[in-house]
């Protein structure tokens, strides 16, 4: 048995928090924003450093502001208050929610109006990709609360940011990716015909947190004869058999971090096509890897991938991109697209997903995460096999 893993260290220095708020606010300097709020956990979180399981409960919202200058304002539920000791946050406004008939609003509407006088311009994750955590009613009247103040989209500006990882993030995520490396290190060695996809799932979901997760929500799986025709609605009670391959994608949390990767797995005599599959597939992602690099772009990265798809009898992806970022979420921006012009950064930190229909109803796919470096890029994990492992 393969001993649990050693963990980066908990937690981030408060000058973390500081120098990602001071980002924040020179961007809005730039674009004359007075004050930004978020009411998402992972934004919350960012610029905080506030982490709670409570975000799982959708019965009270939770505010941070962050004006133009000065150190962030939190408006929270009065539950939450005494989870501010441990963070840099020292101006916590709270209400005793739940209180439908005015949670939070009338506060935020006072914090907000505070600290926006100058530019009349209140940023709020407004964008592709967002959403706000508190009843739309109870935005509307916001937003009727400050009629004299503009509400403007900040989602480009935030993920601009948070894309770029700090070497303590980046441990972070490292480790995740490593806990899920050994889950499926695991499996390989595990795995039998007659196990369901269920009973596959759970033994890999075990392994993970003995090796060191904090959790992991999520965890999907997908088999069939020669291929599968779907990845994102397993596991299911089916049995796996001579024939079949299985594909488990995870997404291993540790300190709030994830990692996103994939493995496929053989049982017995596989379809020869299907084999082809896997190692173009793994070439792909080659091609990602040879690909990925600062000043290239997220198109530059799929067409590379793409190319050695296309040049293999793909017969099209239904996944419709080929990887994303990674990080406090399970699928960050930027997405690699056809024609995608985001710009590679150094400390952007992203997943290589090929995936192709190699025979109708068949799919095939293979994921990987990187680092990109001054260089180039890194894996975060040991490499998948380069042909497919068959089990029995």
């Amino acid at each position: 048995m393969n001993n649990p893993l050693i963990p980066p260290p908990r937690g981030f220095e408060h000058s973390e928090f500081e120098q990602r708020t001071q980002k924040l606010q020179h961007e809005m300097e730039k674009q004359g924003i007075d004050a930004v709020f978020f009411s998402t956990e992972p934004e919350f979180r960012y610029f905080s450093g506030f982490k709670s399981q409570f975000w799982e409960s959708p019965t009270r919202p939770w505010f941070l502001v962050v004006p133009s200058q000065g150190v962030p304002i939190a408006v929270v539920p009065e539950i939450g208050v005494a989870g501010f000791e441990l963070t840099w946050i020292e101006d916590v406004r709270s209400w005793p929610s739940p209180r439908p008939e005015d949670d939070g609003v009338s506060l935020l509407t006072e914090t907000l109006a505070e600290v926006s006088q100058r530019f009349l311009r209140i940023g709020a994750m407004l964008g592709p990709e967002t959403h706000l955590r508190m009843p739309a009613d109870n935005f509307s009247l916001l937003k009727e609360n400050l009629t004299k103040f503009d509400f403007v989209d900040v989602s480009e500006i935030v993920r601009g940011i948070r894309s770029v990882k700090s070497s303590a993030e980046i441990e972070k995520i490292r480790f995740a990716c490593e806990v899920a490396a050994g889950g499926f290190e695991y499996l390989l060695n595990h795995l039998q015909a007659g196990m369901t996809e269920r009973e596959a799932c759970k033994a890999m979901h075990l392994e993970m947190l003995r090796l060191g997760a904090d959790s992991c929500p999520y965890l999907i799986s997908a088999s069939g004869q020669g291929g599968y025709d779907n990845i994102i609605m397993g596991p299911t009670d089916r049995k796996l058999d001579e024939g079949d391959i299985l594909i488990i994608d995870t997404g291993a949390n540790f300190e709030g971090y994830f990692s996103d990767f994939d493995r496929n797995y053989g049982f017995g005599r596989v379809d020869a096509q299907a084999q082809r599959a896997y190692e173009a597939v793994y070439q792909s992602t080659d091609a990602g890897l040879n690909t990925a690099a600062p000043g290239r772009t997220t198109g530059d990265v799929w067409q590379a991938m793409w190319s050695v798809l296309e040049d293999a009898g793909a017969l099209g992806n239904d996944v419709g991109r080929m990887g994303h970022g990674l990080g406090m979420q399970l699928t960050e921006w930027p997405s690699n697209v056809p024609g995608g012009d985001v710009i590679l950064q150094a400390g952007m930190v992203l997943t290589l997903e090929p995936g192709m229909t190699f025979a109708p109803g068949k799919m095939m796919v293979h994921e990987e995460n990187i680092l990109i470096t001054d260089n180039g890029c890194e894996m975060l994990h040991q490499r998948a096999w380069p042909t497919m492992p068959i089990i029995g």
